[in-house]
């Protein structure tokens, strides 16, 4: 093996080292690696020149020898192993793997070329979140990709409202009318930047018409205070690095109904333990708001971090339980376990959003102003806190009026 490509496996091991591996993980990734390596200098292949479909060529070709030397063939996930060590391996000698797919055709170059313009202009100019960016861009990529393959064009002169119908037909099915409004807002937004740009002759955002959607019509899920007990006593019990970590988040949300990304950006700084304030960024509004540390939310911080957090140079408070250590993303499917060991079924939607509904009731039956309800939660205005009035059912109906009747005379 050349001196190059022994750098190369001294880095990966320092590397999946300094990121917390498994000492086993840590050797298995780096004999697949080298295994690979070796199979680059046969068939004299540069690094720099490996693409994913010469990576699954080389992974059915391991498990055809896998299956001579061995006389069987491997367990259903033995790819896994090598695949995860190759890719390892390919992430750090090239910065970034997979690559991104190169356009190919007039048809992919004019799309890549939209949607690399379109996502710098909602970020830059409109300054929108994260969230709101990659929601827009995937909606923009499928309608180009539609688009370009169904009519075979090379530009988008010719764009009818006629060709958004159909895209909206066929992404119609199986939504309900928010996610289609959704949709549709999101083309919307597409086209008044195609005819911004003049790529489209004709504005054709006020011609698409989403489904009428009325304020206050639905009633969102929430939990009562009984359940959200339950919740808390089952994660409790488990004291592993997992438990510790969901019971802190679980906190976080009985407490304060936080909103995912609020959760997710948390950082080590913002929890100022001196003065028992945690500093909370909304995601949606950006705004910062400096909140109360209330005892039993801080004792479950502290005990993850004491007990739970790996140690890694991370400042985001909630990270993976396992390597490698990153920034905790998403935490819906840790949610609904909980929820489930907990024998809690919300009707309707369980995502972390019915303990920030529950919050909101809690704080209603409370008497607490509706202008603080919404600081609290991080809203920009009180209209924001109103679609929480629908789920204090019970307390509306204690101050409902008497319809007085028509008094029958003998």
């Amino acid at each position: 093996m050349s001196d190059e490509h022994s750098g190369l496996l001294s880095r990966l091991e320092e590397a999946l080292t300094a990121q917390r591996y498994n000492r086993v993980v840590v050797q298995n990734y780096c004999r697949y690696a080298r295994a690979f390596l070796c199979d680059l200098r046969a068939h004299d292949i540069a690094l720099t020149a490996v693409t994913p479909d010469y990576v699954s060529r080389y992974l059915r070709a391991a498990t055809r020898r896998f299956r001579d030397r061995r006389g069987r063939a491997p367990g259903p996930t033995w790819a896994s192993i090598p695949r995860s060590g190759i890719h390892a391996l390919l992430r750090m000698a090239l910065g970034r793997w997979p690559p991104e797919p190169e356009a190919q055709g007039s048809g992919a170059m004019l799309r890549h070329a939209i949607c690399h313009a379109y996502e710098t202009w909602l970020r830059e100019e409109r300054g929108l979140s994260r969230a709101s960016v990659a929601a827009l861009m995937w909606e923009a990529r499928h309608f180009l990709t539609w688009y370009l393959e169904q009519s075979g064009a090379t530009e988008l002169a010719a764009l009818s409202i006629q060709d958004v119908d159909r895209y909206i037909d066929r992404r119609s099915p199986g939504l309900r009318r928010r996610s289609l409004k959704d949709v549709v807002e999101r083309l919307r937004s597409l086209l008044r930047y195609l005819h911004g740009k003049a790529l489209v002759p004709v504005n054709l955002a006020p011609h698409v018409i989403a489904p009428m959607l009325y304020a206050y019509e639905s009633i969102p899920s929430t939990l009562r205070r009984d359940q959200i007990d339950e919740v808390l006593n089952v994660t409790r019990q488990d004291r592993s690095p997992i438990g510790l970590r969901d019971y802190a988040i679980l906190q976080l949300l009985a407490t304060y109904g936080l909103r995912v990304g609020e959760i997710t950006h948390l950082r080590l700084e913002d929890i100022d333990w001196r003065a028992d304030a945690l500093r909370v960024y909304h995601s949606k509004t950006s705004a910062r708001s400096v909140l109360p540390l209330m005892a039993p939310a801080g004792e479950a911080l502290l005990d993850y971090l004491r007990g739970g957090r790996p140690q890694t140079d991370h400042r985001e408070v909630f990270l993976r339980a396992r390597a490698p250590y990153r920034p905790l993303q998403c935490i819906y499917s840790d949610l609904r376990r909980r929820l489930h060991a907990a024998g809690v079924e919300p009707p309707g939607k369980c995502g972390p959003h019915i303990f920030r509904h529950a919050r909101a009731v809690e704080l209603l039956r409370a008497s607490v102003p509706q202008k603080i309800i919404g600081d609290l939660l991080g809203h920009r205005s009180t209209e924001a806190t109103n679609i929480y009035l629908k789920l204090a059912t019970e307390d509306l109906r204690a101050v409902a009026l008497d319809v007085p009747g028509r008094e029958v005379l003998s």
